[in-house]
Formats: C-alpha cells, sequence, structure tokens
C-alpha cells in the first residue's frame, strides 16, 4: 500500500488470522475470514488524514472511537436476531460486530480528531500539527 510510505510510521494495523484461507468450499459453509475486519480507505491532504470506514448497518451510537497514547481505536457492534443463521458460502464484512486500530504518528493533533457518518460510512478526520503540514509559499523575484 503505497499510502503508507507517504504518511511515514502511520500503519494501519486490523486483527488478521494467519491461517489457510480456503478459496473453494465444499459443503457446510465451513471457510475463515479475518474476524472483526471493515474496509478502509485513507486519504491524505495538506492539512489532515482522512479515514473512510465501511460501517453500513451500524449506528453511530454504537461505534466508538477512542485514542490511546498513539493508537486509534475504532469499533461498533450492532443487534441481529437471534435466528439470523445465513450459509454464507462468502463473507467479506462483519454482521454483528468490527474493531480496527491505527498507529498514529507525532505529527498528528489527536486533540483535533472529528469523526461524521455519511451513508454508512463512517469519516474520521485527523488533523495534522501545524510543524507537520506542508509549507508551501510563493516567493516573488526581486
Amino acid at each position: 500500500m503505497h499510502w503508507q510510505h507517504a504518511m511515514a510510521k502511520w500503519a494501519n494495523y486490523a486483527p488478521h488470522h494467519h491461517g489457510k484461507h480456503h478459496g473453494r468450499h465444499h459443503g457446510g459453509g465451513n471457510f475463515r475470514r479475518a474476524k472483526y475486519n471493515i474496509p478502509a480507505n485513507v486519504a491524505e491532504t495538506d492539512t489532515h488524514y482522512e479515514i473512510h470506514l465501511y460501517a453500513l448497518g451500524y449506528d453511530k451510537a454504537n461505534i466508538s472511537i477512542t485514542v490511546v497514547d498513539d493508537v486509534l481505536y475504532v469499533s461498533g457492534t450492532r443487534e441481529i436476531p437471534e435466528d439470523y443463521r445465513p450459509n454464507f458460502i462468502r463473507q467479506e464484512f462483519p454482521i454483528k460486530s468490527f474493531e480496527k486500530e491505527f498507529h498514529l504518528n507525532d505529527g498528528i493533533d489527536t486533540t483535533g480528531i472529528v469523526a461524521k457518518q455519511e451513508e454508512g460510512v463512517l469519516i474520521i478526520t485527523l488533523p495534522k500539527k501545524v510543524e507537520a503540514q506542508r509549507q508551501e509559499r510563493k516567493v516573488d523575484i526581486g
């Protein structure tokens, strides 16, 4: 992922299981998937980073965003009916809960982090400290 290089030490970590992932399913729906994982896009501007998390179906009241030291933790839960037991042959997004963590670099102003939810996407804005922002100014020719 090329964005990791541009963001220097700002790595995206998600819980992964390194067991065998089965590409073919032979009856019974037995397969493995990365538990609690949701897709994330990360963008960078001169003044901030922006994380977009696919959280369709998760109410903002049931989403938690916390910063502990240099780690941003995002998690969500939702109620599903007791009798909801689909026989998935492929599952790529969580049904009941998710957890995601992002390691932040020193250039992020953690006190200014804000979040909003739009059409099932959780958008977290992480402002850069002034000294970490790209400085640009026009130089006049004398």
